[in-house]
């Protein structure tokens, strides 16, 4: 099918969608469909699921931006941490993720604007390897930190490398079906990739909410050295607050339980934290790998049709198998082969 042919194919579709509505709901249904499609979208639910998910990554990252001020980010940062990251192989790490990840979320959005593919194709290809750069910087520096980041239990180790797999084996394979023209694929990984990197968004929620829960529903400890309490807190708040610190053999190798809760001192809600963080992460993460499939199986014909466009573009290229030249399950998978929807038609009627 010719793009032409698709086009046209689509106009008559959307007259038809008009024709059916009640007359007056008509220029209503117009009016709706001229904003969407201004953006570039197909389909009416497209631009409320940009503006929510796409709004939420900016939003984010632009309000993190001013952690480029690091006094901004050790006002904010959960209590014990700057104690670790204020300098060292931590501080490199701190300051390359946040150089790295906040332009990495203010530039990703814009891969998805429709319009932007088709009328601005290098913005997009140029953009498109620059947030792969920034990631790459991002994760590195997130696999750095993870040892002290919101305590760095081997719990949180283990979701933060999880969640750098989960990103560098996507942004891999959006990257070589994108070299084999295979738009559908690319498509795909991409979406995980934007859908991996919010699930700080969503750990963000989580744990506010769960560290207020947590004290609620039993007794619960962590530990802190005593000069993370010392930074904390002040000499005169620890001999009130944790006098083992100054007990002899009052320690564990200078370690003391602190209780989680956000009601008593710095030291509680930083416990409160970091139970709920490592909680958190391992729960976002669940839910935003099961959220784009379920996004992906339920938009199949948006990704047919970007296939029939991998197949024109791969045929003009010259490229063997076209249509299936990427990463694709009748290639590399027991799926049956891929043909064109005119193809399989036009095969059809030769036939009988």
């Amino acid at each position: 099918m010719s793009s032409m042919e698709a086009k046209h194919a689509k106009d008559e579709q959307s007259q038809e969608t008009i024709a059916s509505v009640p007359a007056g709901s008509q220029k209503q249904l117009s009016r709706w469909q001229k904003t969407y499609g201004a953006v570039g979208f197909n389909k009416g639910y497209n631009l409320p699921l940009f503006i929510i998910f796409a709004g939420a990554m900016f939003g984010f990252c632009a309000a993190r931006t001013a952690y480029f001020n690091l006094h901004r980010y050790v006002a904010e940062s959960a209590p014990g941490e700057w104690y670790w990251y204020q300098h060292g192989f931590y501080r490199v790490g701190l300051v390359m993720h946040i150089a790295s990840v906040m332009p990495a979320g203010l530039l990703m959005v814009w891969q998805f604007v429709p319009i932007i593919r088709k009328k601005l194709l290098i913005f997009h290809r140029i953009n498109g390897y620059t947030v792969i750069v920034f990631l790459a910087f991002g994760v590195a520096s997130a696999l750095m930190v993870a040892r002290r980041s919101f305590g760095g239990a081997p719990a949180t180790q283990a979701a933060i490398g999880l969640l750098a797999i989960l990103l560098v084996v996507s942004l891999g394979m959006a990257y070589y079906n994108i070299k084999r023209l295979q738009i559908d694929q690319h498509r795909a990984w991409m979406l995980r990739v934007a859908f991996y990197c919010g699930t700080i968004i969503t750990v963000r929620l989580i744990m506010i909410i769960a560290a207020q829960i947590l004290p609620l529903t039993g007794d619960y400890y962590t530990t802190f050295s005593c000069d993370e309490l010392t930074t904390l807190m002040g000499s005169k708040g620890m001999r009130e607050r944790y006098p083992k610190c100054f007990a002899v053999n009052g320690t564990n190798d200078g370690y003391v339980a602190v209780y989680a809760s956000f009601m008593v001192d710095a030291a509680t809600v930083g416990t409160a934290l970091q139970l709920s963080f490592s909680m958190g992460l391992w729960l976002a993460i669940f839910m935003h790998v099961v959220g784009v499939e379920i996004y992906l199986n339920l938009t199949t014909a948006e990704s047919e049709r970007l296939r029939v466009v991998s197949y024109e573009k791969q045929l003009e290229a010259g490229m063997k198998h076209p249509g299936s030249a990427g990463l694709t399950a009748d290639r590399w998978g027991d799926a049956p082969a891929w043909h064109p929807a005119c193809t399989a038609h036009t095969h059809s009627v030769m036939s009988g």
